[in-house]
């Protein structure tokens, strides 16, 4: 996509003004923590409390198609994960491509459409076969948008914004914030309305920074294994009771 027409994507995608804003968060963003921490009070391998992590994604999908969201964005693998032991991450890679073959496809049946935003030349040649083929069949799916963020990182994000920008030859006194989004992994995703964080840590871990400039901020203190719809809810209804104001008044 060249950048003209990366900009025209992100002025369809503008979000919409205060007062036409529903209740509902149409897109959110997910962190999803606490994996490591949910298998280690139970005496087991964090393998397991990935793998937990993974049918906790699948209910959390299947409850936001029932309430209606339109988008959600999940943190599954940051840029700095490649630094855990050599084995985690191995058992990480094989999870990643266990999930897509046995739980994303039902996702699709219920109309999801999966897309992986991120770097994928670190992953292996077998995953990013997976993950191409799962966004292939999926595309034409309209019920619900999953963004699942492999190999991502905010800031790396944006150093590659700026170099495709700078690539472009495009003048710099055209440079603006409509030029840098449509730079970015996905010019398509819109902003997120609400964060979800669990596992009661404070943070943002370098997630969509860009994307999240307004967005509200929600964090829960249960493990990311057992999330929940009822858990959905609450952080929903906590946004609903928030007035945006973009920095208006």
């Amino acid at each position: 996509m060249n950048l003209l027409s990366r900009i025209r994507t992100l002025a369809r995608i503008r979000a919409l003004p205060e007062r036409d804003l529903p209740e509902l968060a149409e897109t959110v963003a997910i962190i999803m923590d606490g994996n490591g921490r949910w298998a280690r009070r139970r005496g087991l391998p964090p393998a397991a409390g990935h793998r937990a992590g993974t049918r906790a994604l699948r209910r959390t999908v299947e409850g936001a198609i029932a309430l209606g969201i339109r988008n959600v964005v999940v943190y599954a693998f940051s840029t700095e994960n490649w630094s855990r032991p050599q084995g985690e991450v191995d058992a990480l890679m094989t999870l990643f491509g266990e999930t897509i073959d046995r739980e994303l496809p039902d996702l699709a049946e219920q109309g999801v459409r999966v897309r992986f935003i991120g770097r994928r030349d670190r992953a292996p040649a077998g995953l990013r076969a997976r993950m191409e083929a799962m966004e292939d069949r999926t595309e034409l799916n309209t019920r619900l948008g999953l963004w699942i963020a492999f190999d991502y990182g905010g800031r790396a994000e944006l150093v590659e914004a700026a170099r495709r920008i700078a690539e472009s030859g495009v003048d710099p006194r055209e440079i603006d914030e409509n030029v840098l989004a449509a730079n970015l992994y996905a010019p398509e995703l819109p902003d997120p309305d609400l964060l979800i964080r669990t596992s009661g840590e404070l943070r943002l871990s370098n997630f969509l920074l860009w994307q999240l400039a307004y967005a509200e901020l929600v964090f829960v203190d249960r493990l990311w294994p057992d999330f929940d719809e009822r858990d959905l809810r609450q952080a929903l209804a906590e946004y609903a009771q928030r007035r945006r104001r973009f920095g208006g008044r």
